[in-house]
């Protein structure tokens, strides 16, 4: 997985936000602020055009980029959480060239591990750790079965929606929701349901470039 390779995965992801502005908006207006995917679409809205501005000469340095305009760009807490993923997912692959599957595997538990010091949650608290921790266990698995990349990234994408589909059922524990209490139940929580969004955008950027 090239430089390449990373830029349409922000394409992708650009494009799927928009598509889904209005869904991820309404999913929040049930148990936030209303915001989530007008917030999301312009955030990626920005790192599309950033990336064009400055394109970036390593995967690392696309990720980096995309993590500091979104927590430049985007308020609320999407802005910071998804920017320190992406961010803390740069810092691991470095300035090399061309990642591998199990390099992507270890910067996408450390965008867990960023996500989690920053937010203070676990899964469970209905938040997009819900849909990121079990999309990085399928990916460590899929490496450690010695799995092809395309196989891995719909294994990926498939947990990312299978853990934002779980969250329905769950009282949020933290965040806005959480100020709901036991009515925050019966909704699903919307960082994790565009945690899936960007997940599944990674397996789509693996088909079209691959």
């Amino acid at each position: 997985m090239d430089t390449s390779f990373f830029v349409a995965w922000m394409e992708e992801i650009a494009t799927a936000v928009q598509a889904q502005r209005d869904h991820l908006t309404q999913l929040d207006a049930a148990i936030g602020d209303a915001d989530h995917g007008s917030n999301l679409d312009r955030g990626f809205g920005e790192v599309r055009r950033a990336l064009a501005d400055s394109p970036p000469e390593t995967p690392g340095a696309v990720l980096r980029l995309a993590g500091a305009t979104l927590i430049r760009k985007v308020g609320g807490a999407s802005g910071p959480l998804y920017g320190t993923a992406f961010r803390q997912m740069g810092r691991s692959l470095g300035d090399v060239s061309d990642i591998s599957l199990a390099e992507l595997s270890t910067a996408l538990d450390a965008a867990l591990a960023g996500v989690q010091k920053l937010g203070a949650a676990v899964e469970g608290d209905k938040t997009m750790v819900d849909a990121l921790a079990p999309a990085v266990r399928a990916l460590a698995k899929a490496v450690q079965d010695g799995v092809k990349a395309e196989d891995a990234l719909s294994a990926v994408a498939a947990a990312a929606q299978e853990g934002a589909k779980a969250t329905i059922p769950l009282q949020a524990r933290k965040g806005r929701a959480s100020y709901l209490g036991s009515r925050s139940a019966g909704h699903e929580d919307p960082g994790a349901a565009s945690t899936a969004l960007v997940l599944s955008a990674l397996r789509t950027a693996g088909f079209r470039t691959w």
